[in-house]
């Protein structure tokens, strides 16, 4: 069966999702008549095109005024030194912020606009990031939301800028860095106390194709996705190192040059799909952790990592590309003390495919010499010479179904050949690179080095006795029935996340144990997904396709199903430990 890049969750509700700016403006009008309102606030995220939207209501509301909330900002040079500490003048990192949106708006300027809306009368739009800042209990409620990977596309193509800046024009990663470490908190922030309050959410992902659904619509529809196992929808992209197997085993763009990653089950880069009667409404699906935090985590979970989504699944594809760069993750204190992070990006590789002279890095040499590999390292990055990666980190060999654990501090990096299933802890930003084998980004630009970082965070300990008894093919066999074997696989013992293998021709039963779970199907063609209880309609997934079982859900069975019925398949399910 062929892989689901676009999959939905139908939303049992009444009400349209409307489609198109004349049919959007149509119900706005009628929203605006029924509620008599005068103060209309459409708040917009990070990288939204606000211009579009003022332009549509300049033609569909041509008597009333407009106020772009923009004009409230205080300076560009006020803001820059304002946020300073937290974007900082490093090329990749900053600290996440603890700071409002409301730093960053001149309460002067709200004052007047408040004073010229409350005494002009008239039919008035507060449009941009800050609008529901400027006006006070407005008569209408709009989002416009943004899923990140596409801010990340118009990132690249110079479209759009950063809040409170004129900087179009920067490149990726200075405006991911900011967007990351800053907007992105802040426009969080904000969104997560407007959600009770919205009226109407837009879908402007699609610019030629914007959509519209009311705010019942919208918590209708987190209700029903925390009610039943979903998947989000899969983003692809190229890389340096990219491969090519997903490229032909999920039907991706064959003009694509490769593609390196795909994040599958990253809440925080991925969107969900809500399909209103075959209508699909896209909205970010971090939105779901922001709106039923306890019901897709678990309350366990949910006071560990608060509004945080812990579980990332993602694709790492170096079948006929080239290595990944030779990495280091930081340690959970480092990461504490440094960026503001409460938890560090554990991680582990499993093997979906690999060539027959697939390996990978993982841990160092028996007896290096700590301080010449910093210098080597030093010396490669500054002047351009060749840098021995063999001379100290160890290589293993590796096949189809290993799986390799990566704690915090391992250096490790998959080599060409594989197609690694990444299961890890979602701040998947701070890698610490040591060495990238001498190649150039995708830009033409030399990829950003963190031997300064990395040399605060490898553990040197980590050698080939100690990897192999501690990281590699940790296999215990759980519980066995005469149709199913269940393995634990791992993650280490530092890691917070345990992950669970089933082989089965035959059904098994799940439990979520009051926190999430994420799975994905290893072997075989397909499965399907079904409640005991009936409470769910049944779920089919295909080889390869992330899934999310929610806490709420509790208990689930998942079997061979349609190519695969009658035949042994396996699936891997990660969750959070609850000790």
């Amino acid at each position: 069966m062929p892989f689901n890049k676009f999959p939905s969750v139908k939303v049992n509700t009444s009400g349209t999702c409307q489609v198109g700016w004349e049919t959007i403006g149509a119900e706005l009008a009628k929203a605006i008549k029924v509620k008599s309102a005068k103060r209309v606030v459409i708040e917009c995220y990070q990288g939204v095109y606000v211009d579009d939207i003022k332009t549509w209501i300049a033609g569909e509301f041509s008597k009333a005024e407009l106020i772009d909330a923009s004009t409230v900002f205080k300076s560009e040079k006020e803001i820059r030194e304002l946020t300073h500490p937290d974007v900082t003048d490093d090329r990749i990192f900053g600290v996440m912020t603890k700071r409002c949106l409301s730093d960053l708006i001149d309460a002067e300027k709200v004052l007047e606009i408040r004073s010229l809306i409350s005494g002009n009368g008239h039919l008035t739009f507060v449009i941009g990031t800050g609008a529901a800042l400027v006006v006070e209990s407005p008569d209408l409620m709009v989002y416009a939301d943004m899923a990140r990977w596409e801010i990340q596309q118009r990132m690249r193509k110079n479209e759009i800028t950063n809040i409170g800046l004129s900087n179009a024009s920067d490149p990726l990663e200075t405006q991911y860095k900011r967007g990351f470490f800053l907007d992105w908190r802040l426009c969080d922030n904000l969104k997560k106390k407007l959600m009770p309050k919205w009226d109407y959410v837009l879908d402007i992902n699609d610019r030629s194709n914007p959509k519209m659904i009311t705010g019942k619509m919208f918590h209708a529809g987190m209700k029903q996705t925390v009610s039943q196992p979903f998947s989000v929808v899969p983003f692809f992209d190229p890389g340096p190192w990219g491969g090519q197997w997903m490229k032909e085993k999920f039907d991706l763009d064959k003009e694509v040059s490769n593609f390196a990653w795909c994040f599958n089950c990253v809440p925080e880069e991925n969107s969900l799909l809500l399909d209103f009667n075959g209508t699909t409404f896209e909205t970010p699906s971090i939105n779901l952790v922001f709106s039923q935090p306890k019901e897709l985590l678990g309350e366990k979970v949910q006071e560990r990592f608060g509004d945080e989504f812990p579980i990332r699944f993602d694709f790492l594809d170096t079948i006929d590309g080239g290595n990944l760069s030779l990495q280091v993750h930081p340690l959970p204190s480092y990461i504490k003390q440094e960026f503001g992070m409460s938890y560090t990006q554990d991680e582990s590789y499993y093997l979906l495919e690999a060539a027959e002279d697939a390996y990978v890095y993982l841990g160092l040499k028996e007896g290096i010499d700590g301080n010449q590999m910093i210098t080597d390292l030093t010396k490669a990055q500054s002047n351009g010479q060749q840098f021995d990666a063999d001379k100290y980190a160890e290589k293993w060999p590796a096949k189809k179904h290993d799986h390799f654990l990566i704690p915090a501090g391992t250096v490790h990096c998959s080599a060409t050949g594989c197609m690694v299933l990444e299961i890890s802890a979602t701040p998947y930003i701070f890698t610490f690179k040591l060495w990238d084998w001498g190649r150039l980004g995708l830009d033409g630009k030399p990829r950003p080095i963190n031997i300064e970082h990395g040399k605060n965070v490898i553990q040197w300990d980590r050698q080939p006795e100690w990897t192999q008894k501690n990281l590699i093919n940790n296999f215990e066999t759980i519980a066995e029935e005469t149709d199913w074997k269940e393995e634990r696989t791992g993650l280490h013992e530092l890691e917070f996340i345990e992950t669970r293998r089933h082989w089965q021709s035959g059904k098994v039963t799940h439990h979520t144990g009051g926190g999430v779970n994420v799975l994905m199907v290893v072997e075989g063609e397909q499965a399907v997904v079904e409640s005991p209880s009936n409470s769910f309609e049944p779920f089919v997934v295909n080889y390869a396709e992330a899934f999310i079982v929610p806490a709420h859900v509790e208990t689930y069975t998942i079997r061979p199903f349609g190519l695969s019925e009658g035949k042994e398949i396996a699936t891997i399910k990660a969750y959070v430990r609850s000790n």
